[in-house]
């Protein structure tokens, strides 16, 4: 059984009609929109999220699932810390950290009220799945629309509105580029927004997202043109903690794992707007988060004749072939 709360069920909710597989599986929607609670042939509650929740929880009083059921959920979910351990843990203190071993450096850093923002790019997939939330407020992410460049005026957003709390605002270096300039507003105001600049010179998601339609990444790093055309020569000299020195903020450059929770130590005492700098290790093998294992139907070319898009446009055709009418 699943139970929609409020969803639209879009392309990313249900990896695009590929999610729900399982042969009995069947959905209950709750929701103040008729036209949504009616999706995937569901059991249709049109209500207020809050008054159906109750309303149903009032009703279950005394149930329990079946023990055994239970028993395997939570052996899943000690097995799945041991991968949240494993992405947040860095073996050596003085090499460039990983995305998630930044995440890991911060988790270890915030307290209960502190407030995490993000809204684009690789971010938000590895949030989604290692981040351990110790407050209703704390965990801020732009789903919708995954707007590039909210996190910063979000950050100021959420300074004003909580004031004592610590607030954070994690961007990549392509969402950085989107919409730096609001920090001179956090400048201006005195406010102690901490930002978390994240430097893997190019646009992460994105470059993943060509790799698997067959564009092979192309035009997603900050490189110069090799002699082949290609964007595969030297990387490009972009210092973007000098951008934002330059925007009135405080800059902590971490260059490995021990400056960085050092750094991260040092923003979250601050009563300035601090950026916290830091360039990952994008080479592997180090321990990252699991892929995502959902499919997003993005079309590739059917007649196009290089390799890894004739590769792509296979598995494209394989996933079509695997969606599910829910009737």
């Amino acid at each position: 059984l699943v139970i929609g709360v409020g969803t639209r069920y879009t392309d990313f909710t249900t990896a695009s009609g590929t999610l729900f597989q399982h042969p009995g599986v069947r959905f209950l929607n709750l929701n103040i929109a008729a036209f949504d609670a009616h999706k995937l042939a569901a059991l249709t509650v049109v209500a207020d999220a809050r008054a159906a929740l109750e309303a149903l929880a009032e009703g279950l009083a005394g149930f329990r699932v079946d023990p055994a059921y239970e028993a395997e959920y939570r052996a899943g979910k000690e097995r799945w810390e041991q991968v949240v351990e494993s992405a947040f843990g860095a073996a050596d203190e003085d090499a460039a950290p990983t995305q998630t071993q930044v995440l890991g450096a911060l988790d270890a850093v915030v307290g209960d009220d502190d407030v995490v923002i993000n809204a684009a790019g690789s971010l938000p997939g590895d949030l989604h799945k290692l981040w351990r939330t110790r407050s209703r407020r704390q965990y801020h992410l732009e789903y919708g629309y995954s707007c590039m460049g909210y996190e910063i005026p979000a950050a100021i957003g959420v300074q004003q509105a909580a004031p004592d709390r610590a607030v954070w605002a994690l961007v990549g270096d392509g969402t950085y580029l989107m919409m730096p300039t609001e920090i001179v507003t956090a400048v201006q105001e005195g406010l102690p927004v901490k930002l978390v600049l994240i430097q893997n010179h190019g646009y992460a998601s994105i470059g993943g997202l060509s790799e698997s339609v067959g564009g092979e990444r192309f035009g997603t790093a900050y490189r110069y043109r090799a002699a082949d055309g290609t964007f595969s020569g030297a990387p490009l000299p972009v210092d973007l903690a000098a951008n934002a020195a330059s925007l009135g903020m405080d800059v902590l450059r971490a260059r490995n794992v021990r400056e960085l929770r050092a750094a991260l130590a040092t923003a979250r005492a601050a009563d300035t707007p601090t950026c916290v700098h830091v360039e990952t290790d994008t080479s592997g093998p180090a321990p990252t988060a699991p892929g995502a294992e959902a499919w997003w139907d993005v079309p590739v070319a059917e007649t196009a004749t290089r390799e890894a898009a004739v590769h792509a446009r296979e598995d494209y055709d394989r996933q079509v072939a695997g969606r599910r009418r829910h009737l």
